[in-house]
Parts: structure tokens; C-alpha cells; sequence
């Protein structure tokens, strides 16, 4: 896994370069972490090579060797380079939403719903390439060590945050689009054993509580709040609240607020 540092590589793009610095100072006052930080980020020569150096250290397992993950996951990102840029947004959103999170370095190294978000993306593109049971490979050894379910077809975009992220399911036919915000034990599923395109279509700027539940080829509109608990089988309109079981509109958004970026919980 080991590759000769190229800094200037990194240390040309503002999130990576930043993440580089980090992990230069933590090996310094922590070296019981040193060798962890040299192999995933240190030694990588690109933000490419960091990304598929974490993922392939966490996907690692008896059946799937992990210079091999590397090296597969480096030929993904090297034919798909926007999914670098991908991950920069989702990096960026965390330390943005989340007023617990000390920095980019620590998303990269311990939050798993960002790894789970990345494993995707690569398996996204096998996906595309034909390579499903290479795809479902993938994404099933994530479900297995992160505890996020994300079927390879599912469709996501950039600027997205897994909040904790324990529990998650997307489904095959999910929409998750840019800058949105999901916590854990959330459910993007069916309604039982419909074919076709069955799953919700999450829309800009919304924000799912925890333990939601949202069902069916149904839209969530842009800017709009899913209360934590809820079960939602009706499509919800854009800039407002829905909250309860089975849930209903209990508040519209008049301020032009974004519920992703805001996280407010309340109701």
C-alpha cells in the first residue's frame, strides 16, 4: 500500500492539503497513531490514493485482501475523478453541519457513515460498468462492518451527510440528491414486493431524522424537514415539516431555510 509522498499533489487542494496538515500534526502528538496516518494518508501521493487507502481499509476482510481493494478502488477513482470531488463535498459538509465534529481528519478516520457514502460511490460505478456481483460485493461487506446499506444502483449526490449513520437503508431505486442531511436508522425503502422504480426521491436541501421511515416511489420536496420517527408514505412537499406516523404537514418554511445545512431538530 505504501506509495513515495508527492505533497505538492495534495497540498495543492484546499480540503486535501488541510487533511494532510492534520494528520502531520496528530502523528506528531499522538505516535501511537503514526502508522495509521502514514498509511492512509502520509504516504499517499494523491487525494485519489488517501480515499482508496481508508476505503480499502475498511472494506479489508478473509475474502478481500486489501492491496488488492487498493488497488481496485485506485483504478475506480482514476477512470471516475469526480468522485474524489464527491468525497471533498461530503467532507466538507460534515465539518459544516455537525458542531461536534473537530475537523476533516477525523470524518476521514472515524465516521463511518462518510466511508459508507464513498464505498458506495465505487460500487456505484462498477455497477454502471456491468460489474454487479463485483458491485453487490462491495457494498454487502459495507453493510457488514458499517451497518449502512446502500443497494450499488441507488442514486446520490454530492455535499451528503450520514449523521451517525447506524442502520441506514437505501434502496435500488432511491434519489438522494446534492446537500442533503440523513441520520441513522433511516429507511428509504418500498412498500413490499412492487418491481420497477420503487424507491423515495430525496430532494435538494431536505433533512431526514432519525429512525425515519420513508416508503415508496415517493418525493421528498427541496428544503424540506422529516421529523425523527416518522413514516412516510405520501410524497411530501417542498419547504416544510412533516411529522407522526403516518405523517402529515405540521409546519411550511416561510424564512428560506435549508433543513440540511440548519440540522435543527426541532419540529
Amino acid at each position: 500500500m505504501d506509495r513515495a509522498p508527492n505533497l505538492v499533489e495534495v497540498a495543492a487542494d484546499p480540503i486535501w492539503g488541510e487533511l494532510r496538515r492534520s494528520a502531520q500534526e496528530l502523528a506528531a502528538l499522538e505516535p501511537f497513531l503514526r502508522r495509521q496516518l502514514e498509511q492512509l494518508v502520509l504516504s499517499q501521493a494523491t487525494p485519489a490514493a488517501i480515499l482508496a487507502a481508508l476505503l480499502a481499509r475498511r472494506l479489508a476482510c478473509a475474502s478481500l485482501a486489501e492491496p488488492e481493494l487498493y488497488a481496485l478502488i485506485g483504478e475506480v477513482l482514476a477512470a471516475h475523478p469526480e468522485v474524489v470531488d464527491e468525497a471533498a463535498a461530503d467532507l466538507r459538509a460534515v465539518t459544516e453541519r455537525d458542531p461536534a465534529c473537530p475537523g476533516l481528519l477525523h470524518v476521514l478516520l472515524n465516521l463511518k457513515g462518510f466511508a459508507a457514502i464513498q464505498i458506495y460511490r465505487v460500487a456505484h460505478r462498477l455497477w454502471q460498468q456491468g460489474r454487479q456481483a463485483l458491485a453487490f460485493a462491495l457494498s454487502n461487506q459495507a453493510a457488514i462492518v458499517l451497518c449502512v446499506d446502500i443497494h450499488p444502483a441507488a442514486r446520490i449526490g454530492r455535499g451528503v451527510m450520514f449523521d451517525h449513520a447506524d442502520g441506514i437503508v437505501v434502496g435500488e431505486t432511491a434519489v438522494i440528491e446534492d446537500e442533503v442531511s440523513i441520520l441513522q436508522g433511516v429507511t428509504l425503502g418500498g412498500t413490499g414486493k412492487e418491481h420497477g422504480d420503487r424507491h423515495p426521491k430525496i430532494r435538494h436541501g431536505v433533512m431526514i431524522g432519525a429512525g425515519a421511515k420513508i416508503l415508496g416511489n415517493i418525493e421528498i420536496g427541496e428544503m424540506s424537514k422529516v421529523a425523527a420517527g416518522s413514516v412516510v408514505l405520501k410524497p411530501v412537499p417542498a419547504h416544510c415539516t412533516v411529522a407522526g406516523v403516518p405523517a402529515r404537514v405540521v409546519r411550511r418554511h416561510r424564512d428560506g431555510s435549508c433543513p440540511a445545512l440548519d440540522m435543527d431538530q426541532a419540529i
